[in-house]
């Protein structure tokens, strides 16, 4: 149960990946993308890429808040940079919206430097609209 949650997370998050134009080079619980690899000794479940820009990217559950290690994971992962070039490395995090505000202020907590390279998402499971009643009950006007 809590790997469906956590891969329909990761599923939320690259949506807001490719609306930002990036391009997935390795996630979790995927099909054909390879998983990406441990960075620094810490899980990350996406890795993309935008023309020369990289980025990183998380999705945090509840217990992870209870994690006294993860001011130190933020930080690690949003100081990365590139192998030869030295760019930085955006992190993106996904966040359960009940837990927004708490990341929020996690990440008011991190340097001014971290706190430029991190986004914020908020996860929220969308439902598929009803069908109406009025529009099953119209007549056909073509067949």
């Amino acid at each position: 149960m809590l790997e469906l949650e956590k891969r329909k997370s990761v599923d939320l998050l690259i949506e807001q990946f490719w609306k930002l134009g990036y391009l997935t080079l390795s996630r979790k619980y995927g099909t054909y993308l390879p998983e990406p690899a441990k960075i620094g000794g810490f899980d990350v479940d996406i890795i993309a890429r935008q023309k020369k820009n990289y980025a990183i990217g998380i999705t945090l559950t509840p217990e992870d808040f209870k994690n006294i290690n993860l001011p130190k994971k933020l930080a690690y992962l949003a100081t990365r940079q590139t192998k030869y070039s030295n760019k930085k490395v955006s992190l993106f995090v996904g966040v359960p919206y009940e837990y927004f505000k708490q990341a929020k202020d996690l990440v008011d907590l991190l340097h001014e430097d971290i706190k430029k390279n991190i986004r914020l998402f908020r996860i929220v499971e969308r439902n598929l609209p009803k069908r109406s009643n009025r529009r099953t009950d119209q007549q056909v006007l073509f067949s």
